[in-house]
């Protein structure tokens, strides 16, 4: 069921009205990631990729260690609020 409710939530968070701030997005990133992947597991990106290292940068800051279900429902609360806050 959190696998199901989490994979909608991911759906629905990009189809808000209002474009999230890069801080949200970069924090959703994050915790989706360490939900399928775990903690970091890649290079950090050279210096030219600023997108690619941005998103690099909010996994590895995301709760290193967090078990795959608690990070799918830090997000699931997380695209919560984006959802209500920008409206579908």
């Amino acid at each position: 069921l959190a696998d199901a409710e989490f994979e909608q939530y991911a759906e629905n968070v990009k189809k808000v009205k209002t474009r999230p701030t890069d801080q949200e997005l970069l924090d959703l990133y994050g915790l989706y990631k360490q939900a399928i992947v775990g903690d970091i597991n890649t290079d950090k990106p050279g210096i030219t990729d600023l997108k690619g290292k941005a998103k690099w940068e909010s996994s590895l800051f995301s709760p290193t260690g967090m078990s795959n279900d608690d990070a799918m429902n830090a997000y699931i609360s997380l695209a919560k609020e984006a959802i209500e806050k920008y409206g579908m």
